[in-house]
């Protein structure tokens, strides 16, 4: 059975806090686990998820700035450690190569696991993958910085009293959904006849930025949007001018665009009470909302249910 969860190991901006890590997520996504900016401290919280490095598939860092970036020592060294059977994927801005290359070989190790370095270059970069396609979108900060989203493409219904009423059924059902028709009592039935679409699920994963349209390109129809709310809107002069959101500014870009289930993170340590993200972003978006706090799993809700046309 597929299993679709973010487990978020840390949620401070900046400085980590007694009781909030550093950044670091992981979504699991199938056959997928893939890890995003890593802060210090990601490989300990790793420990108590039950998620192991030899579980991950690839690692996304939006941007290199050291909250977002500086577990990446100790965690491409326990790939080797664990002796990680399959190559891992590492995408980054381009522009922080030096510092990648920097992070990668921070210190002495012997090196046995296969890194594939995939640096992302361009505004809209897509990367395909089994599951769907992985798309990075530039992101407003004073340095290069991308936001990701996960995109599930579309899959189909089939309607069990449309076939029915075409008298198809086992067998047969699985070749009309595999060739897209079937030939049946001198007729021929199309897959669109008897079924409706199934939209494929989002997950945007958007950090550091002041609001641009690469935020709203990201969370558009997201089920699952995790994104920076460094600030609450009584500091919203100072978030826009070291390119961060407030609460509201993302409660707002997830009503806006459609999402679903929306989990405010990377809080600044000027704020002893997360309540106050929760009564603020609450104001502007209906749907469901988290407050992400270390080692909390949340799920990705389940699919969308089409309706018969």
């Amino acid at each position: 059975m597929s299993m679709r969860e973010l487990v978020v190991l840390g949620t401070a901006s900046q400085a980590p806090t007694r009781q909030r890590n550093h950044n670091g997520y992981l979504l699991r996504w199938d056959d997928e686990v893939i890890l995003f900016d890593p802060g210090e401290g990601s490989q300990r919280q790793m420990l108590h998820t039950g998620i192991t490095a030899t579980d991950l598939t690839r690692i996304c860092v939006t941007h290199f700035h050291g909250d977002h970036c500086l577990g990446l020592p100790g965690m491409i060294q326990r790939l080797s450690l664990d002796r990680v059977p399959r190559p891992v994927a590492v995408h980054f801005p381009a522009g922080g190569a030096e510092y990648f290359a920097r992070l990668r070989h921070a210190s002495s190790f012997y090196e046995t696991a296969e890194l594939a370095v995939e640096p992302v270059d361009a505004d809209g970069q897509r990367i395909t993958l089994g599951i769907g396609t992985l798309e990075a979108r530039r992101l407003r900060h004073p340095i290069e910085t991308y936001g990701y989203r996960l995109i599930e493409p579309d899959g189909c219904r089939m309607l069990p009293e449309r076939l029915a009423a075409y008298g198809i059924a086992g067998p047969d059902t699985g070749r009309l959904l595999r060739d897209g028709h079937l030939d049946r009592d001198g007729r021929r039935v199309t897959r669109d006849e008897v079924s409706v679409t199934r939209p494929g699920q989002r997950f945007a994963f958007v950090m550091d930025t002041g609001l641009c349209d690469g935020v709203y390109a990201l969370a558009e129809h997201a089920d699952l949007l995790v994104i920076e709310s460094t600030f609450l809107e009584s500091e919203a002069a100072l978030a826009a001018e070291v390119g961060h959101l407030t609460a509201g500014q993302a409660a707002r870009v997830a009503a806006e665009s459609g999402v679903r289930t929306l989990v405010l993170t990377h809080f600044s340590q000027r704020y002893a009470d997360p309540r106050r993200f929760h009564d603020e972003a609450r104001e502007h978006f209906p749907g469901d909302l988290v407050i992400a706090e270390d080692l909390q799993t949340v799920q990705v809700p389940p699919r969308r249910v089409p309706s018969p046309g």
